[in-house]
């Protein structure tokens, strides 16, 4: 098993790839459980970030792969290592030609990790529901909205979810449980409201 692993030349393939095998396995163990941006006071995220069209804005990591990120370089080596030591033991091609296998093994482990994340960062929603979806949506009075153009407020369903919204009315006063429908967002957050 030894001189499988580490004898003629293998070393050279399965130390880095027990390696990137190890950081990339604990790495994804720990994003599991929700924790470890740090492992021993370091941080396991990069500082260059760019999605796959070469976007280079850093403010939303979700929106954009981290090319230079520690869990990419893991990638790398792991993918370089395993291809690396079934080129070498499966073959009889050139140091060369194995080496190209092996580079090609990690560039394509850091694309996989790529569509990975792209994918698990299009399955997060922010929950936000958009004050303008409630825009002809009926409801009732859930805090009585005085007509001088005070606020009180109105309990409607958008997009399946109960929602309450502040309100103002430009008519008559509209008390709790009356019913009434959106008719308008406005710049405050409000909803204008009449009776239904």
């Amino acid at each position: 098993m030894y001189d499988l692993f580490f004898g003629q030349n293998a070393a050279w393939y399965t130390v880095p790839a027990f390696i990137g095998t190890g950081f990339f396995t604990l790495r994804m163990v720990m994003l599991l459980l929700g924790s470890g941006h740090h492992i021993g006071g370091l941080d396991v995220h990069g500082d260059v970030h760019g999605d796959l069209h070469g976007d280079t804005d850093s403010g939303d990591s979700t929106h954009s792969f981290q090319f230079l990120s520690i869990q990419s370089i893991a990638a790398f080596i792991m993918g370089f290592g395993w291809a690396g030591f079934a080129g070498s033991k499966g073959t009889h091609w050139s140091p060369m030609m194995v080496n190209l296998i092996a580079i090609a093994g990690g560039a394509g482990m850091v694309y996989l990790l790529a569509m990975l994340l792209r994918g698990m960062s299009e399955l997060q929603t922010s929950g936000t529901i958009s004050l303008n979806s409630a825009i002809g949506q009926e409801g009732d009075v859930y805090v009585t909205v005085p007509g001088d153009g005070r606020r009180g407020q109105v309990r409607l369903t958008v997009q399946g979810r109960q929602r309450i919204y502040d309100a103002v009315t430009q008519g008559e006063e509209l008390p709790t449980g009356a019913r009434i429908r959106a008719m308008k967002a406005n710049g405050d957050n409000t909803l204008t409201i009449v009776r239904a």
